[in-house]
């Protein structure tokens, strides 16, 4: 039997492609060109019929992701916990600037990711975000993007290991050190991010979209039902339609980070599209999260805003009572290890397709490919850990990385983006103008978000020390 003796150079950057094979305009990925170029795999020697096969098994493997699973890991990636500290910010920015925030990033936001949509469909050959920074940028680029977008997932994840502890300690009642309550959310982080195809977590993606609706609902029925039970009922509650009064710069930039935070799926879109096997219907999936996060974001902003007031805290179902509370966060569950593996999925996949990248052990289904997959989700969990764990800021921390590193995948990259590769033409001729409005509003929008938005995090912190909210490194105290 015949046998490739080359290993599919799909985990190339695809800044070292050749730009012709960058330019096919399909959705499919194409083949190693024969000419001579940097990154190029070279064959070596036949492969075996074994390998063959296995390679051809991962290819089809990898490749399963329809446009419905795509918009369910986006959503995964997206709507989780996060999506309850809205209510937070709304008491911060008033009714009326919390809609219109609300709204208006999540439009920015689904314009962007079609353009990110729009590059992958130019060049195919991008795997990850990473790819188009080195394409925008170049080598330099390509390390600085490449360290940026594994800090960012790093980062999150070791936000869920938290938010796991939060959860135990409040159903538990039990007063164990908050550390048990992290290593055991690390570990279930580790065992839910080991199916390596974001297919396979397309189907645990449903279990966490029930999950997330139910708690949302569960927090916004219980805190109706307190409302009501006022003196004077749910128009008693103090909620305003203007900011807080004495807003400061840092806490209005904070409350903006939070919304930023909570449409920032874009991060992961080049990783998602890379496994569909039908890459143009991308635009259905991000329209339809698109729509659905900005209904749901600012229904649960505002109407748990209206129901608790000025004092609802984030997240939110923790102004549900302590008995509703617990029911809320049992039921929330499977969305905070879920929601929080699939980060430890991606940043996997793009550490271990690079470091494998001439070998078929990287579509992970032989035993060595399965060894080292597992063993890299292991050091990832492990580490995203250790950072939540040590730094008694880490969710201040966490907002300046959003602040540095989410401003660019969500906005200004994707403007970029546009003007260097896909715009058609001048981008300032009169055909381009809308579009070269829209993207320079990105770029803005982007540009502001990583300027005041780090400045506010950076600010918190300061304040946090000063007022002695800030806990020892791997503190037995409980997390708030």
């Amino acid at each position: 039997m015949a046998v490739a003796n080359t290993v599919p150079d799909v985990g190339l950057p695809a800044w070292e492609k050749k730009q012709g094979m960058l330019g096919a305009q399909n959705g499919a990925s194409s083949g190693p060109s024969s000419d001579d170029e940097v990154g190029e795999v070279r064959p070596t020697a036949a492969a075996s019929d074994y390998e063959a096969q296995k390679m051809a098994e991962g290819e089809e493997k990898f490749h399963q992701l329809g446009w419905k699973q795509l918009t369910i890991v986006l959503v995964v990636t997206a709507v989780a916990l996060g999506s309850l500290s809205l209510p937070g910010a709304f008491a911060t920015l008033g009714m009326v600037a919390g809609v219109i925030v609300s709204v208006g990033l999540g439009l920015v936001a689904m314009y962007a990711s079609y353009v990110i949509g729009q590059m992958k469909l130019k060049y195919p050959h991008i795997s990850h975000y990473t790819d188009a920074g080195g394409m925008m940028f170049g080598k330099v680029g390509y390390a600085i993007i490449s360290a940026m977008f594994v800090l960012q997932l790093i980062f999150t994840i070791g936000s869920h290991v938290l938010t796991g502890a939060i959860m135990f300690d409040n159903l538990s009642d039990s007063g164990a050190c908050t550390i048990v309550f992290t290593v055991v959310s690390g570990i279930l982080l580790f065992l839910v991010a080991i199916p390596p195809t974001f297919s396979e977590m397309a189907v645990l993606g449903y279990i966490d979209f029930v999950s997330i609706m139910a708690a949302i609902f569960i927090t916004i029925i219980a805190t109706g039902v307190r409302a009501s039970e006022l003196p004077g009922g749910v128009s008693s509650v103090p909620w305003s339609a203007w900011p807080k009064e004495d807003l400061t710069v840092a806490e209005a930039f904070v409350a903006i980070s939070n919304i930023v935070f909570a449409y920032s799926f874009a991060l992961c879109q080049f990783s998602f599209m890379d496994e569909m096997h039908t890459p143009r219907d991308f635009d259905k999936a991000i329209f339809t999260l698109g729509i659905f996060e900005i209904v749901l974001y600012t229904i649960v902003g505002a109407l748990v805003y209206v129901f608790v007031g000025p004092d609802v805290r984030s997240p939110a179902l923790l102004s549900a009572g302590p008995t509703v509370s617990k029911v809320a966060f049992g039921v929330a569950i499977p969305v905070i290890f879920i929601s929080g593996s699939i980060n430890t999925t991606v940043v996997a996949r793009y550490i271990h397709g690079r470091f494998f990248k001439r070998s078929v052990i990287r579509y992970v289904n032989t035993p060595m490919g399965w060894a080292t997959w597992i063993g890299l989700d292991a050091i990832i969990t492990v580490l995203a850990w250790v950072i939540a764990s040590a730094i008694p800021f880490f969710s201040s921390l966490l907002a300046i990385s959003s602040s540095l590193f989410i401003s660019g995948f969500t906005f200004y990259f994707p403007a970029i983006m546009w003007f260097m590769f896909i715009c058609e033409g001048r981008w300032y001729a009169p055909k381009n103008w809308l579009l070269a409005g829209a993207n320079a509003l990105c770029f803005i929008i982007g540009i502001v978000v990583l300027g005041v938005g780090t400045y506010a995090s950076i600010q918190d912190i300061i304040d946090r020390y000063n007022m002695g909210m800030v806990s020892d490194p791997f503190s037995c105290a409980p997390l708030t």
